[in-house]
Formats: C-alpha cells, structure tokens, sequence
C-alpha cells in the first residue's frame, strides 16, 4: 500500500513530515537523509526532520516552484550484512577475477604457441645462382672467391641488396653487433663471419661461471641480429687478408673435419675480432683458466664443483682438502674482482646447504694483484671499499704482487715487504683464474706484419675515423679490442698549418702564428682529434706558455712543442664494452650517410680523398662510467659521481645490465634466472 502526496506550493510543514514518520517510521529513518523531495537544508533524527530555513527569505520564484512527492514502497529493505560475510564475499569475488584472468592468459598462450607450429610444407623453389654453387677461382693462393652465396636470392630484399657495396664484418662482439644495429636495411651486401654464432653479452659472464645465471641467457643468436639488415652469416674464421685486391682469406671446417680456405671479396671491412688474454711471459698458463667466452664460464663452473666434489671423499687428506678449496684469481680487474665475489657468493651462500659444512671452514679466496689496489682504474675510494668489503667477506688479496709460474697444484709470485724488498712465496692452489690484460689475436698479428706502420704490438692502430692505418682510405676499419685509436696529434701538424700555408704563400715549417690563427688550428685540432678538447679549453695559457720567446707568436718549433705536450697526456681509450659499442654505433650511422651520399658522389665522381672526414665527424669516445659487483654490494664510478652501497646497489647493478641486454628474450631469460636462485638456489650440477 502506498501514500501518495497532491501538489502544493511551498515547503511542507513540520506536521505533515511529523505523520509520515508515525506511519512509516522504520523506511523513512533510513532514507529521509538523502530522499528526493525532502525540502533542501533540512536536518533529521530518528523521530523528526526538521527545515532549517535561511536567514534571508527566498526568492518568490523558489517559493512557489511546484513540488512532487512520490509514493513510498511500504515493502522492508534487505538487512545490511555483517563485516565476516563482506570480507568473505569480496574475497571470493577478488579470486575468482584473478582465476578468471590468469585463465584467460593460460589460453591465449596455448593458442599462440598452437599458431607457431606449421603443419604445411615450408619449402619452395628457390633459385640459387651458378657462381654461388661453382664459385671462381683467384687470388694470390688461387682459392675460391666467393663474389655470391647461396643466399643472395632468398628473398626480393637480398636479391635487391644483391648488388649493393659488399660490407663484410669479422666477429660477433659488441662492435660488430652494435654496427647491423645502426645500419639501414638494404643499403649494404652485408656479410658477417665469426666463429661463433652467438652475441656473448660479457659483463655477466663471471655470474654464470657459479650458477647466478645460465650460460643461454647470456648469449643471442647471431643469425636473428643480421636477419634485421637482410645479411648473411658465415661460421668460420678469417686468417689472412689480402689489401692490393681486398680479399678476406676465410678458414672453414667441412663436414670431414678438414679445413677448406676460400676468399670472400669486400668494399669495406670492419675488423671486430677481440683480443686473447696476456701471458706477460708468465710460466705454466695451461694450468690456468681463462673469462673470455662462454665455453671458458662452463669449464670454470665444473672445474668448481668437481673440487667440491672431491674435496667431500673420504680418501681426501686435510691438506689435499685445503689445496682443493684454495682459489687464486690473478688479476685485480673488473673480471677478477667480480668473479671473486661471485665464487665466495656460492661458498657462502648455497655450500652450507648440500656439502658438508667442514668445507666451507677450509675454503679460502685470494686476489693476485700486480698494482697498489684492485679496480685500479676506479677512484681511490671505492678501490678501498672494495677492499674492506673483501676483508670483511675473508677474500685475501694480495696487492704489490706478481705471478712468476703457476704449477699445477700450487703457484709461484713475488711480493714486495714492508721494507721494499721483493720476496718470493708460494701459494697452495686447486683453481687459478687468469684475467690480467688483453693481447693480440692471431689473425691481427698478421695484418699489423704485412703494414709497416703498425707499430703497437697490442693493438691495431687506427686513425681518428677508425680507419685501419696503413690499409686504403676508407676500406678497412677496426673496432673494439682488438684496435687502439692513435692519438698523434703533433704529427699532423703540417697538415693543420696547410690551409693557412696556401692563404699567406709561405712554407708551413717557417710560418709565425698568431693568436687568432692559433684558435683557428685549435678548432681543426679538435675536429680532427675530438679526445684533445678537453686540453685546448685554455687557449689563451697555452699560447703565453709556450711563446718562449715573448714575440707575440709561434714558430713551427714552439707549434710542435705544444702538440707533443697534448699527445702526451691523451690515453688509450679502455678496452670495455661500452667503447667497442660506441664504435659500432658510430660506424653504422657514418655508413648510413656514406650510402645516401654515394649517388651524389658519383654523380659528381668523388671517387677518391678522404670521403669520411668530408660525410661524417671524427669518433669521440664518451665514457658513461664503470661499475663493478663486489658479493652483494656494488660500486659505481660514474664520471666523478661514485658511490657504493649493499643491495639497494646490487639492484641497480642489475638494472643497468638489463636495461643493456641485447634483446626482450635475453631479459626474460635473466630475470628467471635471478628469481630462481632466490627461490631455489644456485644451480649445483656437473656437466
């Protein structure tokens, strides 16, 4: 039954509301605060509501607005539920969603990984040209040349790059993979041989020598990185080359196990092959292990857990236990300080679980370094705290020291005292890792013996354009460790004095220089040699220092000087990953704009001269800082900001790695790895 009001004019009276809660008391208690045709500025309590009227009276309009008031439902509103049965009911509500969502996902992944199978036969005609089949002979060995492969007609995209300038690149490092990134697709024949087909991202190489991480989520197929620029790959090594016909001597293994030779043609080579590891004349390195590739980081991880292993037999002896649990790592680097760490992680962390307790008493961790402090090239701060970290976690290290021979179960080094005398010691090892320095590789050795002006024996030496010194202009270039940039910057000074020769018709060697012609040879300084402005910032000093004779201007004399004193303080730029990155990059965007000059260029035939200098700006290496992991902290040395800290910067570690991973699936493969062994432990198997 309900109760219908009439139309009326005005605010209802107090009475009127004062019957309607006499009849429906319950149903208006709780619903008269926000009721639709209660008159507004009104207040109510169980029994009454009452209007509070403004001081001010209304408008006439507002007093004779037409109200309604809707018939009330007699019928009870449903009881409110108690907090138990909300929590409950919320909570089933909450689980089901989530059921509901991760089944959804569940699903789609099954009808995707359904969508990758292929039931339908995948191969079609293909045509292959008769020089990819029965290449040509030549060549100073008379050997194959392989001018096309079997590939170059796969697809529309590599016929048409089929005849596009042939860009081979030697090795699958930083630098090389750096350089297909940058480059546009089809502009360049592009060839990669390595003998490896896999990017190894090496930075996080000593967490999988412990089981931290699993050696695939280090490493990216080659093959998916040239497949971006429509290349070719070739597993195989390059041995020799040939720079009067710009031929690439190329050593494959057949399926007989022999060794076929062939040569492969280029226009532009880059070399990006690395470097091995120095001896430094040091006795019995086959007794060693070495921190260079991936197959380096599996032997490393048995060779642990084999001495583990043995270390837990019965007819081991105390002392035998002891050599068996003793590791050395020579070198104070980055690697062998990280390595370190991460080994005395696993002893610490994860032995006490599955070995006999006893053994993580005897295990003891030392560091052979030749230098005052390890992370030498860090600052001197965090080379200390590096150090107190290590004292504190029981890794000896043993600074002012030299291995002199390594032996089998023990390893020979001299060490200055106190007194500054050199003294020998022997040390009981059963592991010693290798990691001081980087040296030529094999097929570098033979390039710099076939040029008169390579002269490092540690590096080839390129110019500023990253151009192979002694090679043609513009047809070799070497990257990454196994190339040094030569800083010579006095020995170009004819060149700089040049231009202003022509202008004033004198003779460089006799020309007097100005101060305002001294800014002017600074600038092309510093556009020739981009790692020199930081010391021609004060030119101004530099000109009052070096006018011995106060005249106001510099002889050549005085202009050499002056130059030797800057190449004196240029260093050789770090052999890390970030520089051979950087070098990559900057050649694959000088190709790009060498590829949409070379129209012009041969429209107008500039086919000679330094083509380079006049597309693209000289390489300037920009060093983005240096971090290390020292067990479960980590320091960072980033261009005058360093810090260190515990696990706050372990995951900053971390991130910076991830964030430079090669790919999505190398970043899902690590943060796997690192949420499996929070869960579960490093992995402790043999194989």
């Amino acid at each position: 039954m309900g109760i219908g009001a009439p139309r009326f004019l005005g605010p209802p009276s107090n009475r009127f509301y004062q019957s309607i809660l006499q009849q429906w008391p319950r149903v208006l208690r709780n619903h008269a605060h926000h009721h639709p045709y209660l008159p507004r500025n009104t207040y109510h309590t169980r029994q009454l509501v009452t209007p509070i009227w403004r001081s001010s009276p209304r408008p006439s309009s507002d007093l004779v607005k037409p109200r309604f008031l809707r018939p009330i439902s007699t019928k009870p509103l449903p009881q409110r539920q108690g907090p138990v049965f909300r929590f409950v009911y919320r909570s089933l509500v909450y689980t089901g969603g989530f059921v509901l969502v991760f089944g959804v996902l569940v699903v789609g992944f099954f009808v995707y990984d359904a969508s990758t199978y292929r039931e339908d036969l995948s191969y079609t005609d293909i045509p292959v040209a008769m020089e990819a089949l029965y290449p040509r002979k030549g060549g100073p060995k008379n050997l194959p040349i392989a001018d096309t492969l079997v590939s170059d007609d796969d697809c529309p995209e590599n016929t048409r790059s089929k005849h596009k300038p042939k860009l081979v690149v030697l090795g699958s490092g930083w630098g090389s993979v750096a350089l297909l990134k940058q480059l546009n697709p089809e502009d360049y024949h592009v060839t990669v041989v390595s003998p490896v087909n896999y990017f190894l991202f090496t930075p996080m190489l000593p967490s999988a020598t412990v089981g931290t991480l699993e050696l695939r989520s280090l490493v990216e197929p080659i093959r998916r990185i040239v497949q971006r620029v429509k290349g070719h790959f070739l597993r195989a090594e390059a041995v020799d080359m040939v720079l009067s016909e710009q031929l690439l001597e190329v050593a494959q293994v057949d399926a007989s196990g022999e060794q076929r030779h062939f040569y492969l043609p280029y226009d532009k080579l880059v070399i990006g092959v690395g470097s091995t590891t120095n001896a430094h004349g040091v006795k019995g390195l086959e007794n060693c292990h070495f921190l260079k590739t991936i197959e380096d980081a599996r032997q490393i991880r048995n060779k642990v857990l084999q001495n583990l292993e043995q270390a837990c037999l019965p007819t081991t002896t105390d002392e035998e236990r002891r050599r068996l649990l003793s590791f050395v790592v020579s070198g104070g680097g980055p690697t062998g300080v990280e390595f370190a760490a991460e080994l005395f992680d696993l002893l610490n962390e994860d032995l006490g679980r599955s070995f006999p307790k006893i053994l993580r008493n005897e295990i003891s961790v030392h560091v052979i370094q030749s230098r005052g402090h390890i992370l030498n090239t860090y600052d001197e701060a965090l080379s200390k705290y590096a150090e107190e970290r290590f004292a504190h976690d029981q890794v000896e290290v043993l600074t002012n020291s030299r291995v002199k021979e390594v032996q089998p179960d023990k390893i020979f080094f001299t060490q200055k005292d106190e007194s500054g005398e050199i003294v020998t010691k022997e040390l009981p090892m059963g592991f010693c890792l290798w990691s001081t320095g980087v040296a030529q590789t094999d097929l570098c050795k033979r390039i710099a013996d076939t040029l008169d002006v390579q002269t490092n024996r540690h590096a080839l030496e390129t110019d500023t354009h990253l151009r192979l010194n002694g090679a043609p202009l513009g047809s070799v270039y070497a990257i990454g460790d196994c190339s040094t940039v030569q800083n010579n910057v006095a020995d170009h000074l004819v060149t700089f004095l040049r231009t202003l020769a022509v202008e004033k018709g004198k003779d460089p060697e006799k020309m007097a220089i100005t101060f305002a012609e001294w800014r002017k040879i600074a600038q092309r300084v510093k556009q020739r040699f981009p790692q020199a402005s930081d010391h021609l910032r004060r030119l101004d000093k530099l000109f009052e220092q070096y006018d011995k004779d106060k005249s106001g201007t510099l002889d050549f004399g005085e202009m050499h000087e002056l130059l030797n004193q800057i190449d004196s303080k240029l260093t050789s730029l770090p052999a890390t990953a970030q520089r051979a990155a950087q070098q990559g990059e900057y050649l694959g965007k000088k190709f790009n704009k060498l590829a949409r000059a070379a129209p012009g260029m041969a429209a107008n035939e500039m086919s000679f001269g330094d083509l380079d200098d006049a597309v693209y700006k000289a390489f300037e290496y920009r060093h983005l800082g240096s971090l290390a992991y020292i067990g479960n902290s980590a320091v960072f040395d980033l261009n005058g900001l360093n810090f260190s800290g515990g696990l706050l910067a372990v995951y900053l570690w971390r991130s910076v790695y991830f964030a430079q991973s090669v790919s999505f699936r190398t970043r899902v493969l690590l943060a796997m790895d690192w949420s499996k062994r929070a869960m579960f432990g490093r992995d402790l198997m043999h194989y």
